[in-house]
This record gives C-alpha cells, structure tokens and sequence, in this order.
C-alpha cells in the first residue's frame, strides 16, 4: 500500500513541477507590448525592410515563448509573419474571427492602430495542435510616423 502511495504522490508532484513549466514558458501581456514597440523602434531606426527581415525569422528575437510579432500595412496587408509565411503579401482585412461569425479582427487591428494608435483587441483564434478556437488577445502598437502596425498576443 505504501508503494502506491508514494508513486501516486509521485505522480501528482510531477504532473505540479510539469504545469509550473508550462506557466513559465507563457509569454505575458507586459512581454507583448515591450517586444511590439521594439519591433516599432526597429522599424523607425533601420528601416522597415530590415524590420521585416527580422520579424519573418522563426529563431528570431521577435519570437518568445509562445508567441511572435508580426507586422502590417495599415491598407490591411500582411507585410511580417513568422509562424504563417503563406499570409506575408496577403491582404487580410476580410479574415473573420475564428469563433465570433461576422467579426474581422485584422481590419479591428487596423483601426486600432489608426485610431487610438495603440490598444488591445480580443478574439477566438485556433492555437496551432489544438482545433478549438481560443479566447486570444493582441495588443497593436502603430509604429509612429509610418504605415505600419506591429502586434504580438497571448491566449487567455
């Protein structure tokens, strides 16, 4: 009986220690906005194709934990995207909400960004190994001066 206990208490402190890992890979709100207006910076210091460059790397410094930035026009265009190269030169004003029908989430980023100029926007979206659509939300820094939005989000 002592056996089972103990593998049993086993177990349950593993399965703990492997939860608090996971946690701890998450990247948080205050890391989305930090890395959004670094892209930002980047792109006013050196130039938006060098911005690009470096967004569009899957190893790059815009990809954390869990998440990325990508970058975009403010006509709708996805002009950097790390984990989905296929949508980089698409416009992507009229891509719905995966779980709100009729909600265009990146024609909201755009209007984000046009308006207040900064903010965040919350929407279902599917993480990638899991079909169901998620609670996401992404904060939308546009960088100043230019015709560009950077985000990075986290699911909640």
């Amino acid at each position: 009986m002592r056996g089972i206990t103990r593998a049993v208490l086993g177990i349950a402190v593993s399965l703990c220690l492997a939860g608090i890992a996971l946690a701890a890979e998450s990247a948080t709100k205050e890391e989305c906005v930090a890395k959004t207006k670094e892209a930002g910076k980047m792109v006013t210091d050196k130039g938006v194709e060098a911005a690009i460059a470096e967004v569009n790397k899957k190893d790059g410094k815009f990809v954390w934990k869990d998440t990325y930035v990508f970058l975009m026009d403010l006509d709708g265009k996805m002009i950097a995207h790390p984990m989905s190269p296929a949508l980089v030169g698409k416009n992507v004003l009229d891509m719905k909400d995966k779980g709100t029908p009729g909600k265009l989430l990146f024609k909201e980023f755009v209007e984000v960004a046009k308006g207040k100029g900064e903010g965040w926007v919350d929407y279902m979206w599917t993480n990638p190994g899991d079909p169901k659509p998620r609670k996401k939300v992404t904060y939308i820094y546009r960088v100043p001066g230019k015709n560009v939005l950077a985000g990075a989000g986290v699911y909640e």
